[in-house]
């Protein structure tokens, strides 16, 4: 390993150490079980905890995915920890240790940077080791957002889910190489795979979005929030009708307003104005996006600030779809331009249509080829496996690290 660059995951956990009267335990800790990519990421830890023979605890405000991860033989505790009201932060510090000491618990692993400040204070004053997983590229552009995040920074074993959070970790909060990991979030092959979606799901979601037997699908996933680059989407579609010289695709954006009726009513206007009546649809939230994603001729990744990961992009490629996806973040580790899809610049609605003009445009031949590409890509790399085989490694190496390994300071964390 070179000193400029993290740990790279491996794809093997290593073996658990046989350990005295009873399992290791882990508890993870986040503000709440909402349905997202850090909520997806922990079920699919605790789950693989207990596949492993180790006790799996988790530790939120709770919500949705509480019954998965409870279905998946982990144990929900539920705490105040989505709070930044700074007194309730450290009254959790008193929770946290408490719930650490009759579990009891080995080591706490933090992924989000509310509940960190408590956590870290718990696990310190029970001795534990303490790991912390950056879920994205934290704004440190103040003295407040950088203070707010640090905690994030000082585990003694940082997890980065892609090479350009860990370089942003290293380079704004001072993060040591030795203690960073990159470790990509998985896709969950079970799910996400072409074999498995029947044709009455596809025709479902065809019927329920009023789609056009014939036309291209052009698919954008993403809750309806500015970053993720609607407008410029939209803005592309407009080009792109343009540069067909005639509307002959459909495209489709999904994803929950979340509360934002006004940016999805101002969608629905530019939509208008850009003269898009009968090419658009915004059906809203999809519970089913595999089905959807075999609907699309290609998928969407518009956002405008660069994502840490994108799991939009790595989802699709799983279900043998070529991307589209904005040329920054983690994007550039997850998308092979020219061979399973086309990076573009943010912000670039004239580059965007070009590359969808290709994307809808492709032969039989080069579409099969890409499409092969594309899921292979996500098997040799994204894997849900790969993700919780690589971080039990980390739990392994912290709780039982070999003798000449010379862990750095576990229990203390070294300040960054």
């Amino acid at each position: 390993m070179s000193d400029s660059q993290a740990h790279i995951f491996e794809s093997a956990a290593a073996p658990i150490p046989a350990q005295v009267g009873r399992p290791p335990a882990v508890l993870q800790v986040l503000p709440a079980l909402a349905t997202g990519g850090v909520e997806r990421g922990t079920v699919d830890m605790a789950r693989a905890l207990v596949q492993a023979g180790w006790k799996s605890y988790v530790a939120s405000e709770g919500g949705a995915m509480v019954r998965e991860l409870e279905r998946a033989g982990a144990q929900h505790f539920t705490l105040p920890l989505a709070t930044k009201n700074p007194f309730k932060m450290r009254s959790n510090i008193d929770r946290l240790e408490a719930l650490i000491r009759e579990l009891p618990v080995d080591l706490v692993h933090v992924r989000s940077r509310a509940p960190a400040w408590s956590a870290r204070a718990a696990a310190r004053r029970c001795s534990l080791p303490f790991v912390t997983t950056f879920h994205n590229a934290y704004k440190a552009d103040g003295w407040f957002k950088k203070l707010w995040a640090s905690q994030m920074a000082r585990g003694d074993r940082v997890i980065a889910i892609s090479q350009f959070v860990a370089e942003h970790a290293h380079a704004r909060f001072g993060v040591p190489w030795a203690r960073l990991t990159v470790i990509p979030r998985g896709v969950d092959l079970a799910k996400f795979d072409p074999a498995r979606v029947s044709p009455e799901r596809i025709t479902l979601l065809s019927n329920a979005w009023r789609l056009v037997d014939g036309l291209p699908v052009i698919l954008l996933p993403g809750r309806l929030a500015r970053w993720k680059g609607h407008t410029v989407f939209l803005r592309a579609l407009a080009e792109l009708a343009r540069l067909r010289g005639a509307k002959d695709f459909i495209g489709v954006v999904v994803g929950s307003h979340q509360g934002r009726e006004n940016y999805r009513d101002e969608l629905y206007k530019l939509a208008a104005n850009l003269g898009l009546e009968g090419s658009l649809r915004l059906p809203g939230d999809c519970r089913d996006m595999a089905a959807a994603m075999m609907l699309a001729d290609t998928v969407v990744s518009a956002s405008t600030e660069p994502e840490g990961f994108g799991r939009v992009a790595a989802e699709a490629q799983a279900m043998g779809r070529p991307v589209v996806a904005t040329d920054h973040g983690g994007a550039r580790e997850t998308v092979l331009p020219g061979q399973t899809g086309w990076l573009v610049p943010p912000n670039n609605a004239a580059a965007l249509a070009q590359a969808l003009n290709e994307a809808i445009g492709l032969s039989p031949e080069r579409r099969a080829a890409m499409d092969a590409a594309a899921r292979a890509n996500v098997l040799a790399h994204f894997t849900v496996d790969a993700m919780t085989d690589a971080t039990l490694k980390v739990y392994t190496d912290l709780l039982f690290p070999p003798d000449s390994a010379k862990i750095e300071n576990p229990g203390q964390g070294a300040a960054p």
